[in-house]
C-alpha cells in the first residue's frame, strides 16, 4: 500500500473570525475529536498585531475547554524553517491558525517547511482550523480582503474560496467574489462565530451562532454538495 493511500485528513474548520469566544461551540467538539491534550495555535497572521496576545487569549480560553495551548511563534519567513517549530507541528493533534493578515500569513508560509508539516500533520488525521486569515490562505483561489478578488492561495485544498466576517462583508465585495468564482470554483462565506467544518469522512457541515452561505455559478448551494465540489490535493 502506497504512503499516499494511507493518507486521511482529519477534521478542518474555517472560522469565520472572532475565534475564542463565547457561542464557538465547534471548537468542543473540534478537541474532542482531536483527542488531543493541546493545542498548537500558529499566531503569524497576528504578527504585527500583537501575536502574543492572540495566544495568551487561546490560552485562557481553551483552558476553560480543559485543554492546554502551545503557541508556535512563527511571525517572520525565517521562523517557518526552524526545526524547533516544525517538530511541535509535526507532533500536534490540533493546529489552529488565528486570523490577521493573510497576505502577511501567506508571504511567510508559501514553500516552507512549516507549510509542509502543516500540511502533513492534517493528511494524517490531524485537526485544522484556521479563523479569518487563517483559513483563507488554506484554500486556492484565496479570497482578497482588499477588494473581493480571488488571488494566488496556499492550496492545502482547492477549488473553495473562503470568505470571513460574512455577516460584515461588504455587499460589492460579495457580488465581485462571487462573479469571479468561475469554473465551478466554490465561494464559501462564513459568519463570525461560526465554522464551515469538513469531517474526516468528507462530509461538510456548518457549527456555531451565525451562519454560511455557499455559492457556486452565480447561485446558492448546500453544503451537502461540497464533498463533490472541493479538491485535496495528497
Amino acid at each position: 500500500m502506497s504512503q499516499r493511500s494511507k493518507l486521511s485528513p482529519g477534521p478542518l474548520a474555517f472560522v469565520g473570525g472572532a475565534e475564542w469566544n463565547e457561542g464557538c461551540s465547534f471548537d468542543g467538539q473540534l478537541i474532542e475529536s482531536s483527542k488531543a491534550e493541546k493545542i498548537v495555535v500558529i499566531p503569524t497572521a497576528a504578527a504585527y498585531e500583537f501575536p502574543r496576545r492572540s495566544v495568551d487569549w487561546a490560552t485562557r480560553y481553551f483552558k476553560s475547554l480543559d485543554v492546554a495551548v502551545e503557541g508556535v511563534m512563527i511571525l517572520a519567513r525565517p521562523d517557518a524553517f526552524k526545526d524547533e517549530f516544525i517538530d511541535k507541528i509535526k507532533g500536534a493533534k490540533f493546529i489552529y491558525l488565528s486570523g490577521g493578515s493573510p497576505m502577511h500569513l501567506r508571504s511567510v508560509l508559501k514553500a516552507t517547511p512549516a507549510l509542509a508539516a502543516i500540511k502533513e500533520a492534517w493528511l494524517k488525521g490531524a485537526v485544522l482550523a484556521g479563523s479569518s486569515a487563517g483559513g483563507m490562505v488554506l484554500t486556492d483561489p484565496m479570497s482578497d480582503p482588499r477588494g473581493g478578488a480571488l488571488t494566488l492561495g496556499l492550496g492545502l485544498i482547492k477549488k473553495i474560496a473562503f470568505v470571513p466576517h460574512f455577516d460584515t462583508w461588504d455587499k460589492s465585495k460579495e457580488q465581485r467574489t462571487v462573479s469571479l468564482a468561475s469554473g465551478g470554483i466554490v465561494v464559501a462565506g462564513v459568519d463570525e462565530r461560526t465554522a464551515l467544518i469538513r469531517e474526516r469522512d468528507g462530509t461538510w457541515r456548518t457549527e456555531g451562532v451565525g451562519g454560511v452561505k455557499l455559492f457556486a455559478s452565480g447561485s446558492e448551494i448546500s453544503a451537502s454538495e461540497l464533498e463533490a465540489r472541493i479538491e485535496i490535493p495528497l
